[in-house]
C-alpha cells in the first residue's frame, strides 16, 4: 500500500532523526500510523504462515508518538486520568462488551465480539474476534492475542 510506504519512510526518518518530530509532516504520520492501529488496519506483528512478521516501523511510531503528545487530563464517569493517550470510546458502536473497570488505550485494535472484562489493553496491542480479556488481565503493548 502506497500509504504505508510513505508513512515507513517518514517514521524511519524520525526514528533516525528525532529533530524531524517538530515537522508537522511527521507528527502527521506518526498520528496516521496510529489511527490505522487503532482501526486495526496495520498490525505491529501479524501471521507469517507458521511464524510471525514485526512491522518494526509501526512499534517505532508508537514510540514516537510519546514525545509528539501532550499530556491530558481526561476524564471517564468519576475517574480522573492524566496522559498522553486517550482511552478508546464507542465500543457499543465497535460491537465490544466492555464491563466497568475495563480500560483501553486509543491505539489499540480490539475486534467486534470482544468481551473486556475489568482489564487495561495497552497502544499498540490486537484482541481479535471472540476472546475474552479475563478480570485484572493486562494486555501489553504490541501484544498480538
Amino acid at each position: 500500500m502506497t500509504e504505508t510506504k510513505n508513512l515507513t519512510e517518514i517514521i524511519i526518518a524520525a526514528w533516525e532523526n528525532r529533530d524531524l518530530l517538530s515537522s508537522g509532516k511527521t507528527v502527521e504520520a506518526i498520528n496516521q500510523t496510529i489511527a490505522l492501529l487503532d482501526k486495526g488496519k496495520i498490525r505491529i506483528a501479524e501471521p507469517d504462515g507458521n511464524s510471525w512478521k514485526l512491522n518494526e516501523w509501526i512499534k517505532k511510531a508508537v514510540l514516537l508518538y510519546f514525545p509528539v503528545s501532550n499530556m491530558e487530563k481526561l476524564e471517564s464517569g468519576i475517574f480522573e486520568y492524566h496522559d498522553k493517550i486517550p482511552l478508546k470510546k464507542d465500543y457499543d458502536k465497535l460491537g465490544i462488551r466492555v464491563v466497568p473497570g475495563a480500560l483501553a488505550r486509543y491505539g489499540s485494535y480490539i475486534a467486534p465480539k470482544v468481551i473486556m472484562m475489568p482489564s487495561f489493553v495497552n497502544i499498540g496491542a490486537y484482541v481479535d474476534e471472540n476472546t475474552m480479556i479475563d478480570t485484572w488481565a493486562t494486555v501489553g503493548s504490541c501484544a498480538q492475542i
